[in-house]
């Protein structure tokens, strides 16, 4: 019970350096309150690559006036922009903006700072064998 316990307290404390990671990528943003849902739309939009108002909304299972308004929201966070597709100018692409996109990938930025933390505090056998049980439960 008792090495349970300790590995909770050390998971919790790799958690919790994850999350510090990611309000400090979204600090950087000036985005600090983003919330999990416009994040989630915000990498739904970097996954898809040409997505228009309508593919979004049926992604996101939405109506294409709460789109809009999500949309609007992000224009004026300047997390996305809306560019005119070039073969027809009726059709509009939302795109990340460099903000958009840094958001878009903060969670998988704040792990990959946790793991040079953890890595940075390992020598290169250590290294290794946390690379070996990893694999284990991976």
């Amino acid at each position: 019970m008792e090495r349970d316990e300790h590995l909770l307290e050390v998971f919790e404390h790799l958690l919790r350096m994850k999350n510090e990671c990611s309000c400090t990528i979204f600090s950087e943003c000036g985005l600090a309150d983003m919330t999990v849902k416009q994040i989630a739309y915000l990498k739904v939009i970097d996954e898809q690559g040409d997505v228009t108002f309508s593919r979004l909304a049926e992604i996101t299972k939405n109506s294409k006036p709460t789109i809009t308004e999500m949309i609007n929201r992000f224009v004026r966070m300047e997390c996305v922009y809306r560019e005119p597709c070039p073969k027809d100018g009726r059709i509009l692409y939302i795109r990340l903006t460099d903000k958009g996109k840094k958001v878009a990938t903060a969670e998988h930025d704040a792990l990959r700072r946790v793991i040079e933390r953890v890595v940075d505090s390992l020598d290169e056998q250590e290294q290794e064998l946390l690379l070996e049980i990893l694999k284990k439960v991976g």
